[in-house]
């Protein structure tokens, strides 16, 4: 029988590095929002490493199933069902959260789509919440690596909406929705995994 289950080859390489970075910074965290959740690979292996956690999936209404075929087939307590979650609509869960996740979202979205999610963020955060992004970032402009230059152009060349953003841009939206950098993780393939804390 063929597995249902979607599959990014990706996760499996990066996401033990991500969760030694949660281990630290989600350890005293009670509920999480994953924001663009993919495959649900990543949210299965996070939320049976770190049971105290809820840990609420989201995404496009069409990646849902997928993401359902993945909670359904672990069958973890802290997985509620995943949620609708489409950050140009603006129609965010009515819950607040006390921290949030995402990987490998922001350089597929555009860059309007980027700063509804911060601003979506501001809302659903809770006053001391935490967030962790993980995926390739420019610094002081310019690509880390000539793998990342060529991810970039590859992107920019399927849909000029995409690409590699900047770091000091993605830090400036964080910081007007109160959030300030508490780590900067390198992480395999030129990736990093940045973590924001709200005072």
């Amino acid at each position: 029988m063929t597995d249902p289950r979607p599959h990014a080859p990706a996760t499996s390489r990066n996401r033990d590095p991500i969760l030694d970075v949660l281990r630290r910074h989600f350890a005293d965290r009670r509920s999480v929002l994953e924001i663009g959740s993919g495959t649900g690979q990543h949210a299965v292996h996070f939320a049976a490493a770190l049971p105290q956690l809820t840990w609420q999936c989201s995404d496009r209404a069409p990646n849902l199933p997928g993401i359902e075929t993945w909670l359904d087939h672990v069958g973890l307590p802290n997985t509620p069902a995943p949620v609708a979650l489409d950050v140009l609509a603006d129609a965010w869960p009515g819950t607040r959260f006390d921290a949030a996740f995402s990987a490998n979202t922001l350089h597929i979205m555009g860059w309007d789509a980027v700063r509804a999610l911060f601003d979506g963020l501001d809302r659903a955060l809770e006053a001391d919440a935490v967030l962790a992004v993980y995926g390739p970032f420019k610094r002081n402009g310019a690509h880390t690596s000539d793998s990342n230059a060529a991810f970039d152009a590859m992107l920019r060349g399927q849909a000029p909406h995409q690409g590699v953003r900047d770091l000091e841009a993605v830090h400036g939206l964080a910081a007007a929705i109160g959030l300030r950098p508490v780590a900067d993780v390198a992480l395999p393939a030129n990736n990093a995994c940045l973590v924001w804390r709200r005072a």
